[in-house]
């Protein structure tokens, strides 16, 4: 990375993918908390029933995807910084490219235990929802009065879900980034 020209081109791309990952992966990640914070808060207060799907191990898992992702928004914004010290006059103060590399590969791991964590909460929803769908009485004459309510699919449970996915995509854009600022960077 002696060479001025393309280490300022690495630098650009740094920089340019550490904001676009950035802003991305935070916007996602504070809708889906919100989601799940006005899930948690709901179950709390009593206006959904306790066999809800956003609550045990699948909100847990998705909470823990969350935290990844706090770590993987940290790391991007990180990338931004790198950029700016490659872009330094002084080579002392540029970051070596194997530490460079440690940075991208550690982002790499955060997105995948990341999405891996929020993917297996996902499941864990989506299996609740389906066992609910499948014990739910065909509805008639008469049925209305008699449904459990803990059985009944409500809107809440979709918006985990929806809070999960976007939680799966700003892991992916994480991903992307780093994939793409490491294939940069160990190019020959």
């Amino acid at each position: 990375m002696s060479d001025s020209s393309p280490l300022r081109a690495i630098a650009q791309m740094f920089r340019l993918t550490g904001w676009v990952s950035f802003w991305t992966q935070l916007v996602l990640g504070v809708v889906s908390g919100g989601i799940l914070l006005f899930a948690i808060l709901s179950q709390r207060t009593g206006n959904t029933s306790s066999n809800n799907p956003g609550t045990g191990f699948g909100v847990f898992l998705a909470l823990s995807g969350l935290i990844a992702l706090g770590v993987s928004i940290y790391l991007a914004f990180r990338y931004t910084r790198l950029g700016k010290q490659l872009e330094s006059s002084n080579p002392s103060n540029r970051p070596r490219k194997i530490e460079t590399i440690q940075v991208v590969r550690f982002g790499l791991i955060v997105n995948l235990v990341g999405m891996l964590l929020t993917l297996m909460g996902a499941e864990a929803i989506v299996g609740t929802l389906l066992s609910k769908s499948l014990t739910m009485p065909q509805f008639g004459a008469g049925v209305y009065t008699q449904v459990d309510p803990s059985r009944v699919i409500q809107s809440l449970d979709i918006f985990v879900v929806q809070a999960n996915t976007n939680t799966v995509l700003a892991h992916f854009a994480g991903l992307v980034g780093s994939i793409w600022l490491l294939n940069r960077i160990t190019k020959p």
